[in-house]
This record gives structure tokens, C-alpha cells and sequence, in this order.
């Protein structure tokens, strides 16, 4: 194992690829720490923190829930037909994430604690952060294992899920950027043997 040195990898896929079981399966398997970008993003919007503010500005406080927090659906409502005001709270909230998620980066390499720090994020790519990890990881699982997981565990209509999927990056763009594929399109032993199999070669 790499003394003193702290390995950055990123983490991304298509929606129902199953990130966060083989996540949580890392989690148990290395000494590492885990930042999902959705988390942090939903931190930052807190009362306080830095998207907060700008994002009530933006929307009114029609979006507040009684605690004087945002509320999540209130918020959703406001933007889901507007894409303007979609795009400009993603203005806000993108360069927030990537700001918080990069001093973490930092903050872990000196503290040197660590052996690995994953970052998920469905945009990784989109991003850059190909250009700021040691290695990028491809959750893979083919279409129709994806399909069938959100219409089980998310209750989605075929239209829903087309929607989603043109929204998102193909498998070719994925491995192109890819430094390690993770097909978990089958059965979970074979995905941890994987996953074992790799964090053995560092």
C-alpha cells in the first residue's frame, strides 16, 4: 500500500448503474472517505452556507420551508418548466460543488490519512474532473438491467427513463475517459470480486 499518499478517484455512470452499492461496498473495503457531489450539493443550500443567499435571491422565499430552510420540492416546482431560472441555479450551485469538492481534495492530501478518496458525481466528465483525479471509474450496466432497477426502486415510466437517458452521456463517451470499467450489470459477487481484484493492484 502507498504510504503517505492519498489516490484520487472518481467515480461516475448512468443513472441505475448502481453506484451507490458498489460505493458502499468500497466504503467497506479500504481505508477511504466517500464525497457524493448530490450530498454537497444539498449541504450548500443550507441556511448559512454558501449557495444559500444566492439561490433565495433568485427564487423568493416562496421556496422556504417553515424552518426558513429551502425546500427541495418547493424548489424543484419553481424551476421544472423554466429553463432559465434552471440554468442559473445551476450557475450557482456547479462552481459551489467543484469549489468544495477540490479544497477537500487538498485538505485530505495533507492530512495524508487517507489511502483513497472517491468523488461521485454523475458529470464528472463534464466537469473536468478527468483532469483532477488520479483515475476515473465507469460504473457500467448494460441498458436494460439499468431500466429495469429504476422502474423497481424508483417507480419510472419508459418515458421517464428515455428522457433521463438522452440526457446522458453514451457508454463510448464513458470508456473514453475511463481508467477502470466496473460492469455491474450482473450479479453482486462478481461486481465486489472486481472491485477487490483492482483496489489489490494499488
Amino acid at each position: 500500500m502507498r504510504q503517505n499518499k492519498v489516490k484520487v478517484i472518481g467515480v461516475t455512470g448512468g443513472v441505475g448503474a448502481g453506484k451507490s452499492t458498489v460505493l458502499n461496498y468500497i466504503q467497506e473495503s479500504c481505508n477511504c472517505r466517500i464525497i457524493f457531489s448530490d450530498q454537497v450539493a444539498n449541504d450548500i443550500k443550507l441556511k448559512g452556507q454558501s449557495c444559500y443567499e444566492p439561490i433565495v435571491e433568485l427564487l423568493s422565499d416562496e421556496i422556504l420551508g417553515e424552518d426558513g430552510e429551502i425546500d427541495k420540492k418547493k424548489m424543484a416546482a419553481k424551476i421544472f418548466s423554466d429553463e432559465k431560472l434552471l440554468k442559473q441555479v445551476n450557475e450557482i450551485l456547479h462552481p459551489a460543488v467543484n469549489n468544495y469538492i477540490f479544497g477537500e481534495i487538498e485538505k485530505e492530501k495533507s492530512r495524508k490519512i487517507l489511502d483513497y478518496l472517491f468523488i461521485e458525481a454523475a458529470l464528472l466528465i463534464e466537469n473536468g474532473y478527468d483532469k483532477v483525479v488520479d483515475e476515473l471509474w465507469y460504473i457500467y450496466a448494460d441498458e436494460d438491467v439499468r431500466r429495469a432497477r429504476l422502474k423497481a426502486s424508483r417507480g419510472y415510466s419508459d418515458e421517464k427513463i428515455d428522457d433521463i437517458l438522452k440526457g446522458q452521456l453514451r457508454d463510448e463517451e464513458f470508456r473514453k475517459y475511463a481508467d477502470f470499467v466496473i460492469d455491474n450489470s450482473g450479479d453482486e459477487n462478481d461486481t465486489k470480486r472486481q472491485i477487490d481484484l483492482k483496489l489489490g493492484e494499488n
